[in-house]
């Protein structure tokens, strides 16, 4: 062992090293086809059939039942479209877990754990070449598989959207990260988390379940950060109202004699003799709300999956050096080991 390492074999061609992982990760592979095309097909046929038989359904209601008369439409249809809608859109959304445990357990864990990626240096793959075919290829099937997955979610959405009464809102949280590319990023940053974890420990099981609650504490984090990445609209009224906004409410508050704004987390309208009261004491003259409309989702979901991309970049890189540091030396050490002996 110590000679190999000392002096390695050529180096292994880069695509041959990408077939090998797409044929030791066959398994995986042919499981990730099957769920992307299942939840492809699902998607598209809400966004078809789906959608419109909700959306008859919806106006033979409002014709009789909604007027007095007795009710014909079809409510199968309508409970149709709201299990395909929420079966799809939480199995987008556990994509990034399962990602991330996969690559924890399965990419770098296991083969640590065993040895196989400390006997593929031997063979020709430098640590660097070898980790790169690891992630590369993962990443490139995660992103496209999921952000395809997520514009399907989101042309199925906007379907429906004002011509079925029950669809979600597109503020909706579930909605909102599953229909566009920010479920992509979240997806490849989950991959690059499992692979950071399943290097750090070495044991798949460990970094199985590492890896999928690292995901999530990023999912919480992402989810309090991303309503103050892009500028908010605010909404203020008088004392006698109160502001009227539609979308993500970010902040609310009064507003002082002053005309400054000042956020509060009670009493943001005279509801009752006591929030007036309060009021009158902190010299209220209005309140505010502080909130995304509908025409900032777009920017919200590229620049979150920007953030999320760069994050994932240096989770690539911290793996990197981690394993280089774990090499670098390496048969000078064992050299020294074994002149001493």
């Amino acid at each position: 062992m110590t000679a190999a390492l000392s002096a390695p074999a050529p180096v292994t061609p880069a695509p041959r090293q990408v077939r090998w992982v797409l044929r030791l990760h066959r398994p995986a592979l042919y499981a990730w086809a099957v769920l992307v095309a299942g939840l492809a097909g699902a998607l598209l046929w809400l966004w078809g059939p789906l959608t419109d038989a909700a959306a008859a359904a919806w106006q033979d209601y409002n014709a009789t039942c909604a007027r007095g008369r007795p009710c014909q439409y079809d409510q199968d249809a309508i409970l149709r479209y709201k299990d395909v809608y929420r079966y799809t859109t939480n199995a987008l959304l556990a994509i990034p877990f399962l990602a991330a445990a996969w690559a924890g357990a399965a990419l770098t864990g296991r083969e640590v754990e065993t040895g196989t990626a400390r006997l593929a240096w031997t063979q020709g793959v430098t640590p660097l070449r070898w980790l790169a075919a690891r992630l590369t290829v993962p990443a490139v099937l995660v992103t496209a598989g999921t952000g395809l997955l997520g514009m399907l979610h989101q042309r199925a959405w906007s379907a429906g959207h004002g011509r079925i009464d029950t669809a979600k809102p597109w503020e909706d949280v579930l909605t909102f990260y599953a229909g566009g590319p920010l479920i992509a990023g979240l997806a490849l940053a989950g991959l690059l988390i499992g692979a950071l974890v399943g290097l750090l420990t070495g044991r798949s099981l460990v970094a199985l379940c590492v890896s999928a609650l690292s995901t999530a504490v990023l999912w919480i984090a992402v989810h309090m950060t991303l309503p103050h990445l892009w500028p908010v609209a605010t909404s203020v009224s008088g004392r006698r109202g109160f502001p009227s906004y539609s979308g993500i409410k970010v902040e609310e508050g009064i507003v002082t004699s002053s005309g400054a704004h000042q956020p509060v987390s009670s009493c943001t309208a005279d509801l009752s003799p006591g929030c007036r009261a309060l009021n009158d004491q902190r010299g209220t003259v209005g309140f505010y709300i502080d909130y995304h409309p509908y025409s900032h989702r777009w920017p919200l979901q590229l620049v979150t999956t920007g953030v999320l991309v760069a994050l994932a970049a240096v989770l690539a890189v911290l793996a990197c050096l981690l394993v280089r540091r774990r090499t670098t030396g390496a048969p000078a050490r064992r050299k020294t080991a074994g002149a001493a002996g």
